[in-house]
């Protein structure tokens, strides 16, 4: 049986493989997709540090909160103004029972170890009948999330006792 040949142009005769024009395309595609790629890492890092930031302050938060429920009988003590710069001397953990003078301390260092020294706290107490309404604002300086911000985030949440 005889091999049926169909007539070819000189043009495509002379095809043989990728140009070097095809092949810096195919390049250039590339390295836009792996810039983008890396781009997209660099954020979800930025926004992952402010996550675990207000993750902390709402910890910090609970920890306070908790202990003010533990120990209501002195609700008043707790009831003040907290900054991130405490006395590193005054970090180690105490021995023996735990005031509320000695939890504040303990605190604060806590507040400054994870926020960072600029960190700020305001507990206020509203008291209403028998109950009393406590309020835990937290702010600290991260501009991660933002690039556009003054950086400042505030975390606040309230309970009653």
């Amino acid at each position: 049986m005889k091999a049926v040949t169909y007539p070819v142009s000189a043009h495509a005769r002379n095809q043989g493989g990728f140009t070097l024009l095809e092949v810096l395309i195919a390049l250039l595609v590339l390295a836009v997709g792996l810039l983008g790629f890396a781009m997209l890492q660099v954020v979800n890092v930025r926004y992952t540090e402010s996550a675990n930031y207000r993750t902390k302050a709402t910890q910090l938060a609970d920890t306070l909160l908790d202990q003010v429920r533990a120990d209501r009988k002195s609700v008043a003590a707790y009831a003040t103004t907290y900054t991130g710069t405490a006395d590193a001397s005054a970090c180690a953990l105490a021995t023996g029972a735990m005031t509320a003078a000695t939890f504040k301390t303990l605190w604060q260092c806590q507040l400054g170890r994870a926020l960072g020294a600029d960190a700020s706290a305001t507990v206020t107490q509203t008291p209403s009948g028998d109950a009393t309404t406590l309020t835990v604002s937290i702010s600290w300086t991260d501009d991660r999330g933002n690039a556009a911000s003054t950086g400042q985030q505030v975390f606040s949440t309230s309970t009653t006792l």
